[in-house]
């Protein structure tokens, strides 16, 4: 209401003062413009500040960064009403003596006004100049001036404790992202017949991870696995069925190793004339729906889909099929729309496609009038696009096709599916896992590791840590294999995302079951010890709950204060991925929490004990409410990166 009240009364103010300067009264038109561009500004701040109150829910956690970010932006530009997009630049401070937040904006601006202006300002008088500009607001306590033009920023300790009092009364909410926008998330991606190796980890790892972020913040997530289930291969794989299985029709066919019987058949199209031809008139029939060769085809895809299902099954992912197959019917359409656009031109048989800036050229269709692999990708492009309406479009596809698949996001913007200002398109690439001797991870006998036989020995090796630690001797049967999948599961997730996902990564078992260090091991196990606090305190979620809405967070002891604000950063670190797509800043965060709370727990009691008789004398509830309020954070950071984690380990 007072937001609103004070928008009218600055747009009477800007009426008033626009007509004094047609009517030329003022005495100094240039100090007139200058009031009038920050009640412009004013205006703008409060009306954008409304609108974002009003979208955001009473429950969504405050980015602390976005909004030191508004309110230096209104300083600045209070400041400087004349520069352009100056630059905005607020993080965390790196040691306390410099506050809780640094502004470092002075710098830049005096690169700016010398540049555009030719003026000399020092970047402290600059900084002076932005801190007496700062408006009103609930969270700065004040601010000082460092060095060059360092702006240090110390946060009010109630604004601090109100928000975690919020979170903990609340749960952890996503921070408000605005408008709700439709994503679609392209991962997995295995091909028919063929087994899913180590190479399909990260895509299925990374890309639920994604989804999960996504779905978080609030947007309309679509999942899609975009398997490869049509092409030529089929020829042969049909051909092979014939064969051995001749009444597959009649009686299902019991192919136990579909890897084996890929080989089988493609050893005998490499060797076998007759079979090739008759491979090739197998493709033909399939192509034009014959109603046999579909069902074998069927068969084959459903003896794959049941494999592919035991991987996302262990690794709790949700994906949705739509494979190259159902694209095929507008692979027709997608050929006739750039050739009436005039962007085809046929070479020696076939189709091509220039794209400005891209060297190799789209092939869009074969000599032989077939479609490519090209064509598949330009009608999936259009589809998500055209029919699916995707606000964002994420690729969770390795690096190696980076080239292929930013030349068909550019053929696709040049067609006009999309404007790149509007829709995001987005290849989320990623390096390739190595073994220990640093190459290509292969088997001893130097063939692509299967998923399935990683996952079970991961579960052996996180069985083996276990009772190495004389788990087993504590937790009954049912707590020691949650335990067990938690563990190997968690840590071959955390393995992946942990790494920037751009770069190549060693795959170490013995690393990643590590209890210490920056290891899911390790968080898992800091995790269960402080949800065990409350519980060795004997106060239940209910009595937590109830403290919460009562109790007032003292954060007066300097490891309560770093723990308060290390929780309430997290919507900033999801705000940040949300953005640039790197998922290995959520683990360092989680690592990060993880050591501040230790740093918390050794140095601030939350229960008191007798020295003598080890009874309870004393319970520090405001303390017990930061272990709860940490394990809320990783909770959900556990959930984001598709983490399960257990009450016992």
């Amino acid at each position: 209401a007072f937001q609103e009240n004070e928008i009218k009364l600055l747009t009477a103010e800007i009426e008033r003062l626009k007509n004094f300067g047609c009517l030329g009264v003022s005495p100094s038109l240039e100090g007139l413009r200058d009031e009038n561009a920050k009640l412009k500004y004013r205006l703008n701040f409060l009306r954008k500040s409304l609108q974002e109150e009003r979208s955001k829910t009473a429950k969504s956690m405050i980015n602390i960064n976005s909004c030191l970010q508004e309110i230096f932006g209104a300083a600045i530009q209070a400041a400087y009403p004349d520069l352009e997009n100056p630059p905005l630049v607020v993080t965390p401070s790196q040691q306390p003596k410099f506050g809780d937040y640094q502004c470092n904006s002075a710098m830049g601006i005096t690169q700016i006004l010398l540049k555009t202006k030719e003026q000399k300002v020092s970047p402290r008088e600059i900084a002076e100049k932005i801190s007496k500009n700062i408006p009103a607001n609930d969270c700065i306590e004040k601010v000082e001036i460092a060095g060059p033009g360092f702006i240090n920023v110390h946060l009010r300790k109630d604004f601090v404790s109100k928000q975690l009092s919020s979170l903990l009364t609340n749960g952890v909410q996503p921070p408000a992202v605005g408008k709700r926008k439709k994503v679609v998330v392209d991962f997995s991606s295995p091909n028919i017949a063929k087994e899913m190796h180590v190479g399909h980890l990260r895509s299925t790892i990374i890309g639920e991870s994604m989804c999960r972020l996504f779905e978080f913040a609030g947007y309309d997530v679509l999942r899609l696995n975009h398997l490869g289930d049509w092409g030529t291969q089929f020829g042969m794989l049909i051909a092979h069925l014939q064969d051995k299985f001749p009444d597959y029709l009649t009686v299902s066919p019991p192919i136990g190793d579909l890897q084996a019987f890929y080989k089988e058949s493609k050893r005998r199209f490499d060797t076998e004339e007759e079979f090739k031809k008759r491979a090739y008139q197998c493709v033909v029939l399939l192509q034009s729906k014959n109603r046999d060769f579909i069902k074998a085809w069927e068969l084959i895809c459903d003896v794959s889909r049941k494999e592919f299902q035991k991987i996302y099954n262990c690794l709790d992912i949700t994906v949705i099929e739509r494979g190259e197959s159902f694209y095929h019917e507008m692979m027709k359409d997608i050929v006739k729309e750039f050739e009436d656009k005039g962007f085809v031109q046929v070479d020696d048989g076939r189709k091509i496609v220039f794209v400005p800036g891209f060297p190799v050229p789209l092939t869009i269709m074969k000599s032989d009038g077939g479609y490519t692999y090209d064509t598949s990708d330009l009608a999936a492009l259009k589809h998500r696009l055209c029919e699916e309406k995707a606000d964002i479009l994420i690729y969770v596809v390795d690096s190696g096709q980076s080239v292929h698949l930013q030349t068909v996001f550019a053929a696709g913007q040049m067609i006009g599916w999309y404007d790149p200002k509007v829709t995001r398109v987005a290849h989320a690439a990623f390096g390739v896992v190595l073994g220990e001797d640093k190459k290509k991870f292969k088997t001893r006998s130097g063939d692509t590791v299967r998923l399935i036989d990683l996952l079970e020995e991961g579960l052996k090796r996180a069985m083996d840590k276990l009772k190495d630690k004389e788990r087993d001797k504590v937790l009954t049967a049912e707590e020691l294999k949650a335990a067990q999948t938690s563990v190997a599961f968690g840590c071959i997730k955390y393995a992946d995302l942990s790494h920037n996902r751009l770069n190549d990564y060693v795959f170490s078992f013995d690393k990643m079951l590590d209890d210490r260090g920056n290891t899911a091991a390790y968080l898992l196990y800091a995790f269960t010890r402080i949800r065990a606090i409350a519980r060795l305190a004997n106060i239940d979620e209910q009595m937590l709950r109830k403290a919460a809405r009562e109790e007032v967070l003292i954060l007066d002891h300097e490891k309560e204060w770093k723990l308060g604000k290390c929780i309430l950063r997290f919507p900033e670190i999801l705000q940040k991925i949300l953005e640039d797509l790197l998922l290995h800043t959520l683990c360092d965060y989680l690592y990060e929490l993880a050591t501040t709370f230790t740093e918390f727990y050794d140095n601030c009691y939350c229960i008191e004990k007798d020295r003598q008789s080890g009874q309870i004398v004393k319970v520090n509830m405001w303390r017990l409410l930061l272990c709860e309020a940490t394990a809320t954070v990783m909770a959900k950071g556990f959930d984001i990166l598709g983490i399960k984690p257990v009450q016992r380990m």
